[in-house]
């Protein structure tokens, strides 16, 4: 929850994008302040040409009025110019921006560690980045046209009515320090209510994405009118609060439009007064007027500068949020590459919690010589996957250490760690890709012809020729196109393709039907040759091929052997096996 609105820390989220594209930021803004400086002097021309005019009312025929009108010309053309230089650099340099930021989130999200995702709706965290650089444009907008502009405006306009009338000044000067205190103190206390109507649009978004994923489910439980309830529920609560900042901000604007009426009527019947004494001529009177009503246009947008204003820092600040947030798994200091020769894994005194209440592994010691294929089995809730996750380095140890070949994978990078792990796991998940891109991610680099024989090896080019691209094909959202035998036999042959030394598979073979799996053994046979091997599996047929089985329950090694050793006693193994056996013979 996003508790508070830091505008510095905002800004200084924004600084380094501006900083590299400053040259023409600062061209996009002195565009629009050159442009407002040639609006507000043709104001002058005016007055000349109507106290030019009220002079010579006798004999009009001699009166030369071009040159008034030349600079009138001049001065407008002129802030044309600067307003068009001004909009077209801000449509050159905002889109590069804009793409740096999408790019450089979407990199520190990356870098946030396998828990941060498990924690945040996909959904939301693709609202926040849209939102973070839809803030900054919004921002721009507002500071460029809206913002310096009034700034200019306001001390123009206060320094010419000094130049005619004190009393004029400071009457107008007072009611822009009360319109603009109000707002200030007006906004800050309203924010509140922006960062709220923020918070709840991302949960919308969190919302809205976990149904469409989920869509065959709501689709398989009746759950239409349930989830339509439930985001009904969700949006009129998203609907209440933009309601309340919406009617809060419209109250604002009536507040500014009553004290503008009041300004122009005030201010007016100042210099009406003076004219009729003779103080300032007619033409003065139409300066005052024009340079009035620059001022209270000005003023009149002040709320609603604020308000936008306000409301893109406020959605910009979730990301903020998750930017200063610390990485909870991070490289050491000078961490090296790991280097693997033999593929040795050794947990040594683990401990694990996920929380002060769930204790995963205490103690835990396991040793897996290179080229040893090892499957870890026992109840649900015992560990097994925890062991997978640690060692990809997911999360960090609580207590002890893991090496590999010696090297403690806490001291070596993630990247490398990981480029040694090829992982199987049990509910593969593909890009919305191609069939040929989502295999070659084992290995970027590989040709079509690498990538044709590690389908070939885990029998995906059995139903790929079936497809109707083939390789071309589009696996839809999350692999959504594909059986779930079809993604896993994808996720195998993209770990055929990755060849790295270590190879974890993740019950690989949950949801093939037999005569599947009868082939991806032999592929796995052919895959796990000279390497090291972990696998958690519950099919027997993968289970009994391993060199050795390690039995886990409540987070230690309560039993080990092979699997005739492991039957020939009582114990947690050969109660699984009876249970899990059934009819088969072993």
């Amino acid at each position: 929850m996003t508790s508070n609105l830091s505008i510095k820390s905002v800004l200084k989220a924004y600084w380094p994008y501006v900083k590299a594209q400053k040259g023409w930021v600062i061209l996009t803004y002195l565009g629009a302040c050159l442009g407002v400086a040639c609006q507000l002097v043709t104001p002058w021309y005016y007055k000349a040409l109507l106290d030019t005019i009220a002079s010579n009312m006798q004999d009009p025929s001699k009166v030369d009025l071009l040159w008034i009108l030349l600079g009138i010309l001049f001065w407008n053309f002129g802030g044309w110019i600067s307003f068009r230089v001004g909009g077209f650099v801000a449509s050159y340099v905002q889109p590069y921006i804009l793409a740096a930021m999408d790019r450089k989130n979407l990199d520190d999200l990356l870098g946030h560690s396998y828990q941060f995702f498990t924690n945040n709706f996909a959904g939301s965290l693709l609202r926040k980045i849209q939102r973070f650089s839809r803030a900054f444009e919004r921002i721009m907008d507002e500071t460029e046209w809206n913002l310096f502009p009034l700034l200019i405006t306001i001390v123009a306009t206060v320094g010419v009515l000094f130049m005619r009338d004190a009393m004029l000044a400071w009457t107008t000067l007072a009611f822009i320090l009360v319109v603009v205190l109000f707002n200030f103190f007006f906004y800050r206390w309203k924010l509140k209510y922006d960062l709220q109507r923020a918070e709840k649009d991302t949960e919308v978004s969190g919302a809205l994405a976990d149904v469409i994923s989920n869509s065959v489910n709501v689709k398989l439980f009746s759950g239409y009118g349930f989830e339509k309830k439930k985001f009904f529920n969700v949006t009129d609560q998203l609907r209440r609060l933009q309601k309340l900042t919406w009617y809060l901000g419209e109250t604002n604007n009536a507040f500014q439009a009553f004290m503008g009426v009041f300004l122009e009527f005030g201010v007016m019947y100042l210099a009406v007064s003076f004219w009729q004494k003779g103080m300032i001529s007619i033409g003065d009177l139409i300066l005052v007027q024009g340079y009035l009503i620059a001022v209270i246009g000005r003023i009149w947008n002040v709320g609603r500068i604020m308000k936008n204003l306000y409301e893109a820092f406020s959605d910009a600040q979730e990301m903020v949020d998750i930017l200063e947030k610390p990485y909870d798994v991070l490289d050491v200091k000078g961490a090296k590459p790991l280097k693997i020769k033999k593929g040795q894994i050794a947990f040594e005194d683990v401990t694990f919690n996920y929380n002060q209440t769930r204790e995963i592994l205490t103690n835990f010691d396991l040793t897996v010589a290179p080229g040893e294929r090892v499957a870890l089995v026992g109840p649900s809730g015992a560990g097994k996957s925890t062991i997978i996750k640690l060692l990809l380095r997911f999360y960090d140890l609580d207590g002890g250490k893991i090496q590999i070949d010696g090297q403690d994978i806490k001291k070596v990078t993630q990247m490398s760690l990981r480029d040694q792990i090829a992982l199987v796991p049990q509910d593969p998940f593909l890009f919305h890709r191609t069939v040929r891109d989502n295999i070659r991610y084992g290995y970027r680099d590989a040709t079509d012809e690498e990538v044709k024989k590690a389908a070939k090896l885990a029998h995906c080019d059995e139903f790929i020729v079936n497809l109707p691209d083939g390789y071309e094909t589009y696996v839809g959202e999350r692999g959504i196109k594909l059986s779930g035998g079809e993604r896993q036999r994808v996720a195998i042959a993209r770990a055929i393709l990755a060849n790295a030394p270590i190879l974890v598979l993740d019950e690989a073979t949950s949801s093939l039907d037999s005569e599947s799996e009868a082939f991806i053994q032999d592929a796995l046979r052919n895959l796990m040759k000279g390497k090291t091997v972990l696998v958690i599996a519950h099919r027997l047929s993968t289970i009994m091929q391993m060199d050795r089985i390690v039995v886990v329950e409540d987070g230690k090694v309560v039993d080990q052997g092979s699997h005739q050793e492991l039957l020939s006693r009582e114990g947690l193994y050969q109660k699984l096996w009876n249970i899990q056996a059934g009819g088969f013979i072993s």
